[in-house]
């Protein structure tokens, strides 16, 4: 008789068999990795690094799989992380390289610079006697040589307008935070417009604050702005969702072969539970962004506007490596509340191609036409609310759809943008003007109001354009790229005085999507 006993210790045999067999087949790949590279080191006909044929397996082993699973060095591991991090450890500086110089942007504010007396303007020359300044040194050294460990002191010896001498500042390095949110501001009366650039460990805290903020100037209603987010950690998307999701909902779930199926439910944050809301996508919005995308359009929480945006369903998982190294697997996929998987289709091993996705896109007419996007029926879903379709299979398909003006950004004015003329014309000018600018306007209002670029410096920048052989295609080309010079070098100007917001206030005044979102949140 088969009895439940002799059921289990058959289920136990067959289990342990298949375990034994499993680890048999990883045993004999590992001993077959292991003989390959001890052959290479022992008898190939030239000397090689053992680490450098490694690093080469394991990206050979990952580039066969999906397009973002990856492998970074410590030291490109480091750089990665920071963004995701909110810190890092250095001066607390924004500068820019004027021909071969440092030129500070901004102090951040209460930072080690601040501290210390150091202003925008100011040149860097060196750094613990090391010149900086006239040897042709990369921006990525420079950065390194500011940069070190918090505590420990960097010498800097700095040229300041108007003073005759090297003054000398010894600034202590500290934890310098890097923001998420790059902009908030006052559309109208009534609507706010916030901007952020990822979900990093720290964005759900400047976004409350951001609200806050705009709250107290009067916002009711807000735009979110997620155009060229990149995403972020899933934890993060998932902390934001929660400030404008009732409490309980599903915001996402992950599942994979081997991972479990894991759900994230709002917590019912606080801060923006009411209020009209509109999100602003795009082709380069990905992975947490549309996580949050697709969960504020499933619960039919907000309206979100824009284009497709880029099809990131993927989750990776960091594991680390004995020389902190890193491999980013892909060990799941994330799903909206409605079910939509929106990783875009992908051949393993066709990195390439997947890269090529966007251009795609614009070459196909997708970016420019809505009548260019086609979506199966078997990827239709429905939102919980008002039973509106939507789809999943290839990114978060906006509500509304706002072409690419592939006019906006002009010819010529790409080529002079490409060739930093813009950038080096604003750190000259406000190298010498920003003392005057600052006493003549007091508020940001009044600039933004009554500031015009004079003639003379776009003059200066036509000019240089030519020297580099760039000419304009015709009159228009140069009319319209002129107007889009005076617009970036206003906004340019308005950041060195006061900050980002004040940079996007100036960008986005005519800016289509901006418009369609106010329009959506005014009810026209």
């Amino acid at each position: 008789m088969f009895t439940m006993k002799r059921l289990c210790f058959l289920i136990l045999a067959i289990s342990t068999i298949v375990q034994v067999q499993a680890q048999n087949a990883f045993d004999k790949d590992f001993r077959k990795l292991a003989l390959s590279l001890a052959y290479i080191q022992s008898y190939y006909v030239d000397k090689v690094s053992g680490n450098k044929v490694v690093e080469d397996a394991i990206m050979g082993m990952l580039e066969k799989l999906d397009p973002h699973s990856s492998y970074t060095n410590a030291q490109e591991t480091q750089k990665v992380n920071e963004p995701l991090l909110g810190s890092f450890d250095g001066i607390g500086v924004q500068f820019n390289m004027l021909e071969d110089t440092v030129v500070v942007i901004q102090a951040v504010p209460k930072g080690p610079s601040a501290r210390v007396g150091i202003l925008p303007g100011d040149r860097i020359i060196s750094v613990a006697d090391t010149a900086i300044a006239g040897v042709k040194m990369s921006k990525e050294e420079i950065m390194r040589r500011l940069r070190g460990p918090r505590g420990s002191i960097a010498h800097l010896g700095v040229r300041r307008e108007g003073i005759g001498e090297t003054l000398y500042f010894d600034v202590c390095r500290g934890k310098i935070p890097i923001n998420s949110v790059d902009a908030a501001y006052m559309v109208t009366d009534d609507i706010g417009l916030i901007r952020f650039n990822n979900f990093a460990q720290n964005t759900h805290d400047e976004l409350v604050a951001a609200i806050e903020t705009l709250r107290e100037q009067g916002m009711r209603n807000l735009i979110l702005d997620l155009t060229q987010n990149g995403g972020g950690y899933l934890q993060a998307a998932a902390e934001v969702c929660s400030e404008f999701i009732p409490k309980g909902e599903l915001i996402v779930y992950t599942q994979g072969r081997v991972i479990p199926r894991q759900d994230y439910f709002s917590t019912g944050g606080k801060a923006f539970q009411k209020g009209k809301l509109v999100v602003m996508i795009d082709e380069l919005s990905a992975s947490a962004a549309e996580i949050f995308a697709g969960a504020i359009q499933d619960h039919d929480r907000g309206t979100i506007i824009g284009r497709r945006s880029f099809g990131k369903g993927l989750v990776q998982r960091p594991y680390f490596l004995p020389d902190n190294s890193m491999i980013r697997l892909t060990v799941a996929k994330y799903y909206t509340p409605t079910g939509r998987c929106i990783q875009k289709p992908y051949v393993k091993g066709k990195k390439q191609e997947y890269n090529m996705d966007v251009i795609n896109r614009l070459n196909n007419g997708e970016l420019t036409n809505a009548d260019s996007i086609h979506f199966p029926d078997s990827l239709r879903y429905t939102t919980l609310r008002k039973q509106r379709t939507v789809y999943g299979g290839g990114g978060i398909m906006p509500d509304y759809f706002i072409p690419l003006d592939t006019l906006l950004v002009p010819r010529m004015f790409r080529q002079i943008s490409a060739k930093n003329i813009l950038i080096n014309t604003n750190l000259r000018f406000m190298d010498k003007h920003r003392h005057e600018l600052e006493q003549q306007y007091r508020s940001f209002a009044e600039f933004r109001k009554n500031y015009q670029i004079p003639d003379d410096i776009i003059e200066s920048i036509f000019a240089e354009a030519e020297k580099k052989n760039i000419k304009a295609a015709n009159e228009k080309d140069r009319k319209d790229s002129e107007a889009r010079i005076r617009m970036i070098m206003k906004a340019l100007i308005a950041r060195d005085i006061w900050d980002m917001s004040e940079y996007f206030a100036i960008v986005y005044e005519n800016d289509e999507m901006v418009r369609k979102a106010v329009d959506i949140l005014s009810g026209k």
